[in-house]
């Protein structure tokens, strides 16, 4: 999806130096692609060796300065997410030391589901597991909310709809909005072009804009 395919991770004097998607160096990733031999290679790991990755790429990478860092994860609550909850809790700040330190928002879970009552019931179970480890809910999400033909714009609901609002609503999280079928989104995740900058009119475009300013509205960057 950004274009990574074949690059490298090398080791630097703070650790893995991460890649670097643009010119600019202000997007970086880490990914445990880059570190198998072939790119169909499986990760056929037990627990506790995922676990130990996952904390070496929150304090082992040299990330620099971040704004955000967000953490793809796998659906379900498995190891991964208690894993990544527990390599980033020593980086989260406490009590007055919040006056001295610099502005650091506390991790926070942005919960994405489908409309389909079964998803719902898997992504209830999510909210849950949040609520038991302390993880701030960001908000729900509706993924594959309705198809929008992009001959006539008439959005038909494939997977049912509403879902994720209703769900949102009973847990009491914000709902921060539907993303609809897109070939065209497909297709330039799966060709790692610019969504953005090629389909400005897309009906996904302007759902996913809205949600991305709901959270950055309410997620403040670290400031110094």
């Amino acid at each position: 999806m950004l274009g990574a395919q074949g690059r490298a991770v090398h080791q630097c004097d703070r650790g893995w130096a991460p890649v670097f998607l643009d010119r600019e160096q202000s997007i970086s990733l880490m990914s445990v692609g880059f570190l198998l031999e072939k790119p169909d290679e499986a990760v056929v790991w037990r627990g506790p060796k995922k676990n130990a990755l996952i904390k070496q790429f929150v304090s082992d990478v040299a990330w620099g300065e971040l704004d955000y860092l967000v953490v793809d994860t796998p659906p379900g609550t498995s190891d991964e997410h208690m894993a990544a909850i527990e390599a980033l809790r020593p980086y989260q700040p406490l009590g007055a030391l919040v006056v001295t330190t610099p502005q650091v928002p506390p991790p926070g879970a942005l919960v994405v589901t489908t409309p389909q009552a079964v998803s719902v019931g898997d992504v209830r179970r999510e909210l849950t597991f949040c609520r038991k480890t302390g993880l701030r809910v960001m908000g729900v999400v509706e993924n594959m909310s309705g198809f929008t033909c992009p001959h006539c714009a008439e959005c038909t609901s494939v997977f049912s709809r509403g879902g994720g609002e209703e769900l949102a609503q009973l847990a009491g999280v914000p709902f921060l909005g539907s993303v609809p079928l897109d070939p065209a989104l497909m297709r330039s995740l799966e060709e790692g072009h610019d969504f953005i900058q090629e389909f400005p009119g897309s009906p996904a475009f302007a759902a996913l804009t809205s949600i991305a300013q709901k959270i950055l509205d309410a997620t403040p960057a670290c400031l110094p």
